[in-house]
């Protein structure tokens, strides 16, 4: 990134994105993390911090568009329910969508089997001037395919390379990747929406309870929360091994998810923030050009008065 983020803005946000940002620095223990965390906010207080956050994005966003030298990928992973989707919408509500695309990773297509894992997140990446969301992502493949063996076993990979070796290989190749994309101009930001057991609970009745949110639901997700334990783990391993501080992971508390939106929106902005986005300036010719584009409009409002 370019340059140290504006002071007051920087400050101003500070509490809501450092507590919850790790970049591989020391250790990290995915329980010490809480998942009721407030931030010291009620929610009236906290609304005001979103929408300003979408004021402020929606400005970076028409610059970084302008610009068209830097891209943004934002990576949302998180347990059944944690919240991606109404905090991807609630977030970037107010954005103009032409700049931004969301890409919703489900369960791998025949053609997508026939490619490397990583191929088809980098067939969707964002281009210069955009910003690229993924809803679930490439960590998929280090996380319900873990927990799953069985679904590794039908990626037709050569059985010799399906080695105990293959998660950290994964990982390395995660992090090359995004160590390329981030020397290439494309800013990565990846959110784990950390939910607790109870919550996920709560939520999973309310979708019951509700005939607008029954779609959302199925047998399989109770399947998953038996999974619950061995999630963890494996949620725990994978952002030990893929937070840089090029591609840094945010475990966003996720129990309340109006503090959710503050974390995200407050991390969007911050990065944002960095790198000195603006218009681009008019060259002298163009601006020559405009002065005749001008003359010939008012003189044509003149001729239809006239």
């Amino acid at each position: 990134m370019s340059k140290k983020p504006s002071q007051p803005l920087a400050n101003e946000l500070k509490p809501y994105v450092v507590p919850f940002r790790y970049d591989g620095t020391g250790e990290f223990h995915l329980k010490s993390h809480k998942t009721n965390e407030k931030g010291g906010l009620d929610k009236e207080k906290a609304t005001g911090i979103i929408e300003a956050n979408r004021e402020r994005l929606s400005d970076f966003q028409e610059k970084l568009y302008a610009q068209d030298r830097w891209s943004l990928l934002l990576i949302f992973q998180g347990m059944d329910a944690a919240g991606k989707d109404s905090a991807i919408k609630s977030v970037f509500e107010g954005v103009n969508p032409q700049g931004c695309e969301v890409t919703a990773f489900k369960q791998p297509s025949t053609n997508e089997l026939d490619h490397d894992f990583l191929w088809r997140s980098m067939i969707a990446l964002p281009e210069r001037g955009r910003i690229g969301i993924f809803n679930r992502s490439h960590y998929e493949e280090c996380l319900v395919v873990r927990v799953h063996p069985e679904i590794l076993a039908k990626q037709k990979l050569p059985e010799r390379l399906v080695t105990k070796d293959i998660w950290k290989e994964r990982f390395e190749d995660i992090t090359a990747m995004e160590r390329h994309l981030a020397r290439n101009g494309t800013v990565i930001l990846k959110f784990f929406l950390n939910v607790s057991k109870e919550e996920q609970r709560e939520r999973f009745l309310a979708r019951l309870e509700e005939p607008a949110k029954n779609w959302k639901f199925s047998l399989a997700d109770i399947g998953e929360r038996k999974l619950w334990a061995k999630y963890q783990a494996a949620y725990q391993d994978m952002i030990r091994h893929t937070a840089a501080e090029a591609a840094p992971w945010y475990v966003v508390p996720a129990d309340h998810k109006w503090f959710a939106r503050v974390v995200i929106g407050s991390a969007i902005v911050s990065a944002l923030d960095r790198l000195d986005l603006h218009f681009p300036d008019v060259e002298k010719a163009d601006r020559s050009e405009f002065k005749q584009v001008r003359e010939a409009l008012l003189a044509e409002g003149k001729g239809t008065k006239k």
